[in-house]
């Protein structure tokens, strides 16, 4: 091939591969943060449509959007969390570990150095970024860490952390008794596994087999449930 000609043909596929990129950008811009689905499948039940919005976080000034919002813990049971006290976290006071489907009030978004011997689930970098909040009725400031900076490097958890719209909402389709369950972080018969996360949390030990027929061991902040499924029902429950 001459070489002219090679490299128009090299210039029109990088041409059309940039076309094909800029369409999805613009049609991602129209509709960002939201994971939908267009055209569910046959066997698709309605958790699996339903919509969970997303962030995508990659920088602090996307975290900072946080400030004055509320958010609910999606990965309960994981993220420790620390009296927010004199503009400092307060490390050496942890109150405990944050539970499924808890509502935060977030206040501001900040960044802080964690000791070294502080294990918060997060790798410390040179630096991480903390979510400050308060809890419905309290004046309480509180803060748990949400991403880590190192050098020019960042990384947010936030959508694998927090769900952006209440859950009660997002999943309006499950029953009264099972969201009042969820809401006492307790396990009942019949619970989905999703369902059952959204109860106990993502501390999850699989004993095997597939999702919905199979027999998991979660750790509730030190308090164990074996719940095994069927056709993503739980049968069988036993708590220490």
């Amino acid at each position: 091939m001459k070489q002219w000609k090679f490299i128009l043909a090299t210039t029109l596929v990088t041409l059309a591969i940039g076309g094909i990129y800029l369409l999805v950008v613009f049609k991602h811009r129209q509709n960002p943060g939201v994971v939908t689905q267009t055209a569910p499948e046959q066997n698709e039940s309605a958790d699996d449509v339903a919509i969970v919005r997303q962030m995508f976080m990659t920088s602090f000034d996307d975290a900072v959007k946080l400030q004055g919002t509320s958010v609910w813990m999606k990965n309960g049971y994981t993220m420790p969390y620390y009296p927010y006290e004199g503009g400092r976290v307060v490390f050496a006071k942890k109150i405990g570990l944050i539970p499924s489907a808890q509502k935060l009030e977030i206040k501001k978004v900040i960044k802080a150095v964690a000791p070294a011997n502080e294990d918060d689930s997060i790798d410390h970098g040179s630096r991480q970024v903390f979510a400050v909040f308060t809890l419905p009725g309290s004046t309480d400031m509180d803060a748990t860490p949400i991403g880590v900076i190192q050098g020019s490097q960042e990384q947010y958890f936030c959508d694998l952390l927090f769900y952006y719209d209440d859950p009660h909402t997002i999943y309006d389709n499950w029953p009264k008794n099972v969201w009042a369950a969820i809401d006492q972080h307790q396990v009942k018969p019949g619970m989905s596994e999703l369902e059952t996360r959204m109860a106990i949390g993502q501390k999850i030990d699989n004993i095997g087999g597939a999702e919905g027929n199979r027999t998991l061991t979660y750790d509730q902040a030190g308090k164990n449930w074996t719940v095994t499924y069927v056709n993503n029902h739980a049968m069988t429950i036993k708590n220490q």
